[in-house]
């Protein structure tokens, strides 16, 4: 499969089952995911898988940054979790936005990569991930924010993941204006 057909056929998958892929079975897909774009070569990000009481420890860190009582279900929703880490390296030339696009552009193409060796995965992110309870249980350092997390399971037998909609890429790429450019 090529590149533009695992980026055309790629959809989120908000149900999987409970297999996941194992851990050597990760290594080179995010060793690949980290040739993404990275100015100065700073790889400015890390990766926490979460697994088994792992995501239980999550749903306590959910319910205490939301003030909840019970802890959250949301992280048992998938075998494997994924936490994708922006680490900020110091740097006079790479701003901060442009170390958590790196970042941004790891979890996405480790997506893609799951999504081509067969696992549903999907994108979870919410107001929590920033709060301090959530950090503290990701064990982040001072220099680190959690973008959210991969959610990584087994893709059910005559499911479909759901429908996009097709993008109007002529809509989308547009000119310079024609006043603020060289004909």
């Amino acid at each position: 499969m090529s590149a533009l057909e695992a980026v055309l056929r790629r959809t989120s998958w908000s149900k999987v089952t409970e297999d996941a892929p194992t851990r050597d079975q990760l290594l080179p897909l995010i060793a690949a995911a980290g040739r993404v774009a990275d100015h100065s070569s700073l790889r400015p990000w890390r990766l926490i898988e979460l697994r088994g009481d792992d995501r239980l420890a999550l749903g306590a860190a959910i319910a205490k940054a939301n003030g909840d009582d019970k802890p959250s279900t949301k992280p048992l929703r998938a075998a494997l979790l994924i936490a994708v880490v922006v680490s900020y390296r110091k740097s006079d030339k790479v701003p901060h936005w442009e170390q958590e696009a790196v970042a941004s552009g790891v979890a996405h193409t480790l997506s893609l990569l799951l999504d081509e060796a067969g696992w549903g995965v999907i994108w979870r992110t919410g107001g929590y991930t920033r709060s301090r309870a959530v950090a503290e249980a990701h064990g982040l350092a001072e220099n680190e924010e959690l973008l959210g997390w991969l959610y990584v399971g087994g893709k059910p037998q005559g499911k479909d993941a759901g429908r996009r909609k097709p993008i109007d890429a002529d809509a989308l790429l547009t000119r310079m204006p024609a006043g603020r450019r060289e004909s």
